[in-house]
């Protein structure tokens, strides 16, 4: 999986960040791309990437504040325009099927392609059998989930020098020994597949967290992620204030990234008054209780 982070401001955009969007590659053989929130602006990121938004075919959205979603409408109208047919769905919370539909109808706008909107409660969202996506509740002032990503597990490595010793011929028969079959050779002997395989591959694991104060579903959402993508709106000192506005410090996501086992934390979702430089500060703040913390800035592309 591919992470590119299109906006990484809180709020309001700035000089250099945008608000909050960020585009995920799920799988790189496959041709689509799933957005996640699309705050004011993130079509205009977009014709800075080599993403094309025809090729989404999911968004899911965290929250209904708006520089989460006001760029949603536009996004959509551009797709129209640009005369993509394939199809789009999107998932969020309640209130985002009003709004999507209140945009264009106001607007006099359509989607020229189609287009379902999933109101989403906390459990699975989306599971096709190679990638499955999780909601969990947060703490915000309005209604807001965090999304998990992760991929099934992959079948191990197919030992094809021992089917070929054991008589077995390079074919259809490997494929289905690939998926865990048993197979009846023509001398009537039976090969099961399993017994050939190598260790599963595990998938990967990814968080990605709307705004949020602390809370105890957290800990549901980044156990054991290979990436946790966490907002850090403000310094450590200024707990009581982020807390009170349903957001988090840099302590507070370090340290569920530790107490989560996550691998990797990604801090995003800056407060303005910051510049890179004192985003440097916050970086530090992190990475003394979680050193496995980096600074998400926008355009950054990371491999999970």
């Amino acid at each position: 999986m591919e992470l590119t982070f299109l906006g990484t401001s809180a709020g309001v955009p700035t000089r250099n960040r945008n608000v909050t969007a960020m585009v995920l590659n799920p799988l790189l053989d496959r041709p689509g791309l799933w957005l996640f929130d699309c705050g004011e602006g993130t079509q205009h990121q977009m014709l800075r990437t080599a993403f094309n938004p025809g090729r989404i075919d999911k968004i899911f959205i965290t929250h209904l504040h708006g520089d989460h979603i006001f760029g949603l409408p536009g996004l959509l109208c551009s797709r129209s325009m640009a005369g993509s047919e394939a199809p789009l769905t999107i998932y969020g919370p309640a209130g985002i099927r009003e709004f999507i539909n209140m945009s264009l109808k106001l607007s006099g706008s359509w989607a020229g392609f189609p287009l379902t909107i999933h109101e989403i409660t906390e459990g699975l969202v989306f599971d096709d059998g190679e990638m499955k996506v999780s909601a969990v509740a947060l703490a915000h002032p309005v209604e807001c989930y965090g999304y998990r990503i992760e991929e099934h597990d992959k079948p191990g490595k197919l030992d094809a020098q021992r089917l070929t010793r054991a008589g077995v011929a390079p074919g259809p028969l490997f494929q289905r020994l690939k998926r865990g079959e048993t197979v009846r050779l023509e001398d009537g002997r039976e090969i099961d597949g399993r017994d050939y395989l190598g260790e599963p591959q595990k998938g990967k694991k990814l968080a990605i967290f709307g705004d949020t104060g602390p809370t105890p579903g957290a800990l549901r959402l980044a156990q054991e992620v290979d990436v946790m993508v966490h907002e850090t709106t403000l310094e450590a000192a200024m707990a009581e204030k982020a807390n009170s506005r349903g957001h988090s410090t840099t302590h507070q996501a370090a340290e569920l990234a530790r107490e989560a086992r996550a691998l990797r934390l990604i801090m995003t979702h800056f407060s303005s008054r910051y510049d890179a430089a004192a985003c440097l500060r916050l970086l530090s703040e992190a990475r003394a209780i979680f050193p496995a913390s980096e600074l998400a800035e926008d355009f950054l592309t990371i491999t999970v």
